[in-house]
């Protein structure tokens, strides 16, 4: 079968605005969703973040607080495959002819290493050029603006797209402090950004890109990632997930 490699944060805490720090990581539901289904799909998954660093859970994406009964069971998931975890891939050591998609979950992390790192822009650049899958979800997409060329051409300007929305950030609090809103920094850098409801799914497939608005999207995302390494569905670009269900239910 294929592989699938998971991109991870190295970061544990953002730097907000007024200079406090704020605890960060991969978010729970947003990598264990993915990997389950790559994993129950048959395709082998590996694991990679800057440095070979151990990726830290996100705190809030296993507090009962936030994301209510699922927490025990989500935290029980990640405990699950902690010995994988704990020995990933150096980023840039990775070799992309070696895996068939590339996927990055979300946490606030990305913002913090991945947006900038050399290695993730080669990575995304040589999945891209290849024709394979690349897919991220929530505040994942940030990692795309590493895949910017010396002379400030970016790789996935015209793409269309999903991220977590700005109105999702302002609603979990983290708008005011954030050193930069997600969706807004997409749309400034010439992605088309499109949104559904507050966390509800809402997947955007424009070619072999992937991406996904909130958690609630993982899996709607994760299942198009799986069938496009089956044979290339080719989504007309900016066609959600959610709309062309839609569509089909419709007709």
């Amino acid at each position: 079968m294929s592989r699938i490699l998971i991109v991870l944060s190295a970061a544990d805490t953002i730097t907000w605005s007024d200079g406090s720090d704020y605890a960060t990581g991969f978010w729970a539901e947003e990598l264990m969703v993915p990997y389950q289904r790559f994993v129950d799909a048959g395709h082998t998954v590996d694991f990679a973040t800057p440095g070979g660093v151990i990726p830290t859970l996100d705190p809030h994406s296993v507090d009962p607080a936030i994301v209510g009964r699922a927490a025990a069971e989500l935290r029980a998931q990640v405990d699950a495959i902690a010995d994988r975890l704990e020995r990933p891939l150096t980023l840039g050591d990775v070799p992309v002819a070696d895996y068939d998609a590339v996927f990055v979950p979300g946490g606030h992390a990305p913002m913090v290493d991945l947006y900038r790192d050399a290695d993730m822009g080669r990575i995304l650049t040589d999945a891209v050029e290849a024709d394979k899958v690349v897919g991220a979800v929530c505040h994942g997409p940030a990692a795309l603006f590493s895949a910017t060329s010396d002379d400030g051409t970016w790789l996935f300007a015209g793409r269309h797209l999903a991220a977590v929305t700005d109105d999702e950030e302002r609603a979990f609090g983290t708008a005011d402090y954030a050193p930069w809103l997600l969706a807004s920094r997409l749309r400034e850098r010439g992605a088309d950004v499109d949104g559904g409801p507050n966390w509800e799914p809402f997947v955007v497939q424009d070619g072999r890109l992937i991406t996904g608005q909130n958690p609630s999207s993982a899996g709607q995302l994760a299942d198009l990632i799986v069938a496009e390494i089956a044979g290339p569905v080719r989504a007309a670009a900016g066609t959600s997930a959610a709309r062309a269900t839609e569509e089909k239910a419709d007709a």
